[in-house]
Formats: structure tokens, sequence, C-alpha cells
């Protein structure tokens, strides 16, 4: 009998690891937004990762299909339970539940891990850490414009002014729509084709106007053959919609917003959703979001089918061109029906969800998200073969006392490997304690962020050791406040 293979080290295809850099840039980045969304009077919730499938909304797996969207399973009373598929479902069972405890509005913000049981795109991951913002039981579209804004502050706040823009529309805009082409919202039969002109709307970015035409009427087949079967509508009606979606192009938002209010002339909620459209505006400028990052975009319909007021989507770009290529990193709106499923209260809301691992690699590209420091590790205590451990111990318990971020090498190897790890660690000083300092009563002091520049800077080893003291040696007992010293002035 043939001994079994040993199982490969691999991950399940859109699932990945994530390192040091990584884990500690989004850290850096979700403390800064969270820091701004306290400066605006939200609070934090943590809601469970696993939660019964009921509370998923309309990612409650059938019965036959138990794992479409979400990854779910059943526990020992048969019960469905399944990984988190947003922030927003879990939110709306939790203020259902505790919403007379609740200050009300209720603000608040959270940031975790979701899943998504899906076919992955590149930068699109099955789990992926996710960064939302709320406002529950405020139903004015005044309480929208701020969550908006709220959203453009956390751009701001992660260095990409002028590289992003707010695309923002109205459910009642598109209800309208709909209605004046013979898609009564009520209208439960119609259900289907409602859905499949939002999802052919929704493609305008990326497949373009002809592919849209195609999926309003009898259907498209795509490059590899595949056919997507089309709404259905009329020439008439299509005409309609498309005109609809292509009013955005090479236009303001004025100009945009007449021609979407013509096309939901004989609506009265189109109408509604105009007015209130126009309103958003002038007061998400009034809250300090700058006009040029504003773009009002029929072609904006949002997956979910919650919706029921302003929605919008965060899309990188703008200055800079290597940030085009990421599109869109966040984006929300009003879901005034959600929580009513949970309970018999009608409690309105809006919020929105930003993408933090698809905004890390937008930042990265640009070259703003800071990986290089790593774990922000400050001071590496090398051990050579003579070092005194009980010492580089102590050394250690003082710096971290001082509220350092040290280690001390746990490694074998030379010293020159030492120093490798210390580098490939982003350390700023390493510690070295050999038998001829130990003598001395010294400690040698290596300022490794100096000694990259100086080395950079200087081709010759003489004009090296003499243009900086990169490496200085200093008494035991002077070892904490000279690291201090050389980490405040970053040269020693």
């Amino acid at each position: 009998m043939k001994a079994a293979p040993p199982p490969q080290a691999r991950l399940p295809h859109g699932l990945r690891d994530v390192r040091a850099g990584e884990i500690h840039a989004a850290a850096a980045m979700t403390h800064r937004l969270a820091e701004v969304c306290a400066a605006w009077g939200f609070m934090a919730l943590e809601t469970p990762i696993l939660e019964y499938a009921d509370a998923l909304g309309k990612f409650l797996p059938d019965a036959e299909r138990p794992n479409a969207g979400v990854f779910a399973l059943q526990d020992d009373d048969e019960k469905w339970l399944a990984l988190r598929y947003d922030l927003t479902a879990p939110l709306a069972r939790h203020v259902a539940a505790h919403y007379d405890e609740l200050p009300k509005p209720f603000r608040r913000f959270q940031h975790g891990f979701v899943f998504r049981n899906e076919k992955p795109d590149p930068g699109r991951y099955r789990q992926f850490l996710q960064f939302d913002a709320d406002v529950v039981g405020a139903p004015v579209p005044f309480a929208d414009a701020e969550l908006f804004a709220l959203a453009a502050a956390c751009m701001e706040a992660l260095g990409l002014e002028g590289n992003y823009r707010l695309r923002i529309s109205n459910r009642k805009l598109l209800d309208g729509l709909l209605e004046c082409i013979g898609i009564a919202p009520e209208d439960s039969a119609a259900g289907g084709q409602r859905l499949a002109v939002l999802r052919a709307m929704d493609k305008l970015e990326r497949l373009g106007i002809a592919a849209v035409e195609e999926l309003l009427g009898a259907g498209r087949r795509d490059a590899s053959g595949d056919v997507t079967a089309g709404a259905g509508l009329a020439p008439e009606a299509a005409k309609r919609v498309v005109d609809f979606v292509a009013s955005a192009e090479g236009s303001g938002n004025d100009a945009v917003l007449s021609e979407m209010e013509k096309a939901v002339s004989g609506s009265a909620r189109g109408q509604e959703g105009s007015a209130e459209l126009r309103a958003l505006i002038g007061w998400m400028e009034d809250f300090g979001v700058a006009a040029e990052s504003i773009r009002i975009d029929p072609s904006i319909v949002r997956g979910l089918e919650y919706y029921t007021g302003p929605i919008f989507e965060i899309d990188l770009g703008g200055a800079d061109p290597r940030l085009a290529r990421f599109g869109a990193v966040g984006g929300g709106g009003r879901y005034d029906d959600l929580i009513a499923r949970f309970g018999k209260r009608e409690i309105p809301a809006t919020g929105f969800s930003i993408g933090i691992s698809r905004l890390q690699a937008g930042l990265e590209a640009i070259g703003k998200l800071g990986m290089e420091t790593e774990s922000g590790l400050q001071v590496v205590v090398l051990m050579p073969n003579s070092a005194d451990k009980s010492a580089a111990a102590t050394w250690i318990r003082q710096m971290r006392a001082a509220g350092l971020r040290a280690e001390v090498y746990l490694g074998g190897g030379g010293l020159r490997a030492q120093m490798r790890y210390a580098d490939r660690r982003n350390a700023r000083i390493a510690v070295i304690c050999g038998e001829q300092e130990r003598k001395r009563g010294e400690v040698t002091l290596r300022n490794l962020v100096l000694g990259k520049k100086l080395s950079a800077d200087m081709q010759d080893h003489a004009a090296w050791k003499e243009g900086g003291k990169a490496q200085i040696s200093v008494p035991v007992d002077a070892l904490l406040p000279r690291i201090q010293e050389m980490l405040r002035n970053e040269t020693p």
C-alpha cells in the first residue's frame, strides 16, 4: 500500500496569508479611520464572526444550496450557521434586539473580517477586512449627507486628497425610471425583470453602453461564448434606460441631474429622489467635501437589494493615474427596510463599508501605505556567542518598560547573520555586547537607519567611517537613555 502523499502547502483559491507588514499597515489604517469616526461622534461596536444564517438577510442559504454566497454549516440542532457576509446585517440584528437600550439615532463604526463564498477576482478575496460606519434611526437625507461626508473624511485621513471620487445617485430615481417603463416597485411578479434591468445598468462602467443595451434586450454573448439572459425590455423602454445611464458622459453634476429628472418626469418617487440628491450635494459641501470629489452617476445601482434612498460608491482615481485600476473601494447608502426584517419596528438607517484590503493595495501603489515599518520594531539586542544572556534579558525588560518596541535575538548563527535579521525586521537600532565590550563595561549601538543612508551616500569605506557616527560605544548604565536619544534625533 502506498503511503498517502503529504498535504500541499497552499491555501484554497481566493484565500491568502497576510504577513506582518500588511497586518500592521491595516491596523494603522483602521485605527486612523476609527479616530475619524470617533471624532464625528460614532461609537464602536463588535459583532460575532459567526451568525445564524437567517440573520444574513438576502444571503440566507436555501435548503438545496446552503453555501450559496455564504460559508454555512449546521449545528447540532440542525440550524444553519454562517460566517458573516458583511457587517451590516449583523448590525441590523443587534439593533433589532437592543433598540430600546440604544441612544437614538445610534451612530456606530466597526471593522472586522467578512467572508464571501463567491468566485474571487484579482484583489477580491473570499476573506477580507471591512470597515463600516452607520447611522440608525435618522430618517432625513441630512443624515445621508453627513455619512457620505464622513466617508470622504476617511479618504482624506488616509492621504488620498484629490485621488478619490464619491459617485452618488438615489434608488428612488431608479425606482422612478422603472416605474416610467412599466415596472412598478410593488409588482412582485416583475421582480426578476426589475433585477435584470438594474444588473444591466450596473455593468456600464465595466462593459460599456453597447453591452448594457444588449442586456436590457434579448441578452448578450461574451467573448468566451457564455450567454447572459437579457431583461427583455421593449426597444422604447430600453432606450429610455440607456439614455438615463449614459447621461453622465462628459457632463457636470447639474447637467447630469437635469437629464435624469427628464427620464423620471412621470414619476413622483423619481422626482422625490432628484430633490433629495440636489439637497444632498449642497449639504455634503457644507460638511467640507470638495465639489470636485462629488460626481452624480446614474449607473450607480449598488448590488444589494435593500437600498432605498441615496447611494454612493468610493472610487480611487484622479490626480494619480496609478490608482485608476483599483476602482471602487467602498460604498453604501440608505437601507430603511432591513432592520424591520428582524422585528416589527420600521427603523431607518444609512451606512457605508470600506474594503480595507483593496484600499491597502491602492495606498501601497502610490507609496502611502507605510509597510516598510512592518512591526515598528525599534531595537534588536543581538546575541554573540559571548553575550551575557542575563544582562540582555534585563536590558530588554527595561526597554519595554520604557515603552520601546524591542526584542532579543533568539536564533542561531554569527553576528553577520544576526545583523541581516535586524535589517529584515526593519529595526532602527542594533545593540551588540560581545566579549570586548563586556570587559570595558560598554555596549555598542548601531544606528541601522543612519548606516543605510551613509552606505547609500558614500562609496569609500574610510569616508563612511568619517562621515557620521552610525556606530557608537556607550557605558552599560547609559544604554537606555542613549537609545532614547538616538530614536528621538534619528542620529546618535
